[in-house]
């Protein structure tokens, strides 16, 4: 761990808001952190179940995870004097929620369209689509500060990449 990120760790995971915006610390890790916290995310999404869950409820958690993610990362910027941290990858499970779990809707309707493939496929497309911040993402992370700019362009993301994996699903279907 590089000296900036055992800096951030000592400042950060003293404090409830610093595990929340590091996805449980997820976020120190000393490459790709956003990746790192993407897989976190799907990890959690599997080892919790949310698969199984109604949609309703698992736009619920990613709607309070969001309202939650935005003070803690507005913590984290303000404790770091910094607008969008590396170290902050609550806004990345968010989008991987939301790609997931909206995702599902059409997971079931091909043979061929297997569990891991599903979740791999959602994971690459939700880095991809954070990557690339389409627009209106790209703005928002451009304009946005704090808590809510750290949260919003994921969200937008997650929400591109989850009409990906709709269309992937569909097309899968009916090939």
């Amino acid at each position: 761990m590089s000296r900036d990120l055992r800096r951030e760790a000592r400042i950060l995971l003293r404090h409830p808001h610093g595990w929340i915006a590091s996805g449980l610390g997820s976020g120190f890790s000393p490459w790709a952190s956003g990746t790192t916290g993407s897989a976190a995310a799907v990890l959690i999404f599997v080892v919790c179940g949310a698969a199984f869950w109604p949609l309703w409820l698992n736009l619920l958690v990613a709607a309070l995870t969001f309202a939650i993610g935005v003070l803690s990362a507005g913590w984290v910027c303000r404790a770091l004097d910094s607008e969008d941290a590396s170290v902050i990858v609550i806004d990345e499970w968010v989008g991987q929620w939301l790609t997931l779990s909206v995702g599902l809707l059409t997971w079931p309707m091909g043979h061929s369209w297997s569990w891991p493939s599903f979740l791999v496929c959602g994971f690459l497309l939700f880095r991809l689509s954070d990557i690339l911040k389409p627009w209106p993402a790209s703005k928002l992370d451009r304009e946005m500060g704090g808590g809510l700019g750290a949260m919003a362009d994921d969200a937008v993301a997650g929400v591109y990449s989850a009409l990906a994996l709709i269309a992937l699903g569909w097309g899968l279907s009916v090939w």
